[in-house]
């Protein structure tokens, strides 16, 4: 896991060089009458797919969703999907309830992309199109470095289809490289033996939140919950105590405003917080300055750090977490 984190750059520099293909896919997108986007995805590649539903839907001004696959694949829905968009977005490919509902979306008339690391994977087949993130061999069971190529291929295709040119796509791998740099080890000490954590986060960080918890649960076996800012003030809020380990994560910009009441409150309740970002919000982990919209490739990585080293303190492998396995298979 650790060697991964720490390749992280060189991936999503190489994922910069493959910028035509992805260009090809985009073309090929707006010659098509696409006025919906579905994303399908399991697991990380699941808040990978929330990060573009966001993109979709500030950056192109489309209505997009999450699909529910067991609408296809369980209670065999039928619907038409002309003018659809269905992404289907997997680091192995080999899931079959998303093979199965991508092949049924592609059926009612959807266009279909799958976006994985398996070029030759049944998902990357059953597809229409296909983006490949050519990240290598991931071999540690938690995701780290397919999450952020998927993060940057979405940002890329979407950017694409826009037709913005975005000059600050050269300098993402430095940008991470520097958030991989960034020290945890205050932060570690803190909750090497939390109980319960919150992750939170609004707009573009909760993705972020989400996939953050993920990781603590894979790596930690920590009781995590990762909570829209929002959300968490709909009642969630009153399992946040003096006992609770709360992370906020602040992407800047419109999000950032967003979570100042939130923070507010779990300050007042007590609880333990570590806020990860803007480091006016207050003391945790600073990260480095970039796009809102491309924080989450940023803020991730100290995150990953974080479960990593919380793992190996509580005398746990996190390359193996008990009870997963790296190609889960789904229905």
């Amino acid at each position: 896991m650790r060697a991964e984190i720490d390749q992280q750059p060189a991936v999503l520099q190489s994922l910069l060089h493959r910028r035509t293909i992805i260009d090809g896919i985009s073309r090929e997108i707006q010659r098509r009458d696409v006025r919906f986007v579905l994303l399908a995805a399991r697991g990380s590649s699941d808040h990978a797919a929330l990060y573009a539903k966001y993109l979709v839907e500030t950056v192109l001004g489309l209505p997009c969703g999450l699909a529910s696959m067991s609408s296809l694949t369980g209670y065999q829905a039928s619907s038409s999907m002309t003018g659809v968009l269905w992404i289907a977005i997997s680091q192995s490919g080999g899931s079959p309830d998303l093979i199965e509902a991508t092949s049924a979306a592609q059926a009612a008339g959807a266009v279909t992309l799958a976006v994985t690391n398996a070029p030759t994977s049944d998902l990357a087949r059953s597809a229409e199109l296909h983006l490949d993130l050519g990240a290598g061999e991931e071999q540690s069971v938690a995701a780290t470095k397919t999450y952020t190529a998927e993060i940057l291929a979405l940002w890329l295709l979407v950017n694409s289809w826009a037709g913005r040119q975005n000059p600050v796509a050269a300098g993402i791998p430095d940008v991470v490289a520097r958030a991989g740099d960034v020290d945890i080890s205050e932060v570690a000490d803190r909750y090497r033996y939390a109980g319960r954590i919150l992750t939170v986060g609004r707009g573009y960080s909760y993705p972020t939140a989400c996939e953050a918890a993920l990781k603590l649960m894979e790596t930690c076996h920590v009781a995590a919950s990762a909570f829209s800012g929002a959300d968490l003030l709909h009642g969630p809020v009153a399992h946040v105590d003096p006992t609770v380990s709360v992370v906020v994560i602040s992407p800047g910009g419109v999000g950032g405003r967003l979570l100042r009441p939130v923070l507010e409150v779990v300050a007042d309740r007590g609880a333990e917080v570590c806020v990860v970002g803007d480091p006016d919000l207050g003391a945790g982990i600073a990260t480095p300055c970039i796009a809102e919209e491309l924080t989450p490739l940023v803020q991730i990585v100290p995150l990953q750090r974080l479960a990593l080293e919380l793992a190996l303190a509580r005398g746990l492998d996190p390359d193996r977490p008990r009870g997963l396995t790296k190609v889960t298979r789904t229905h």
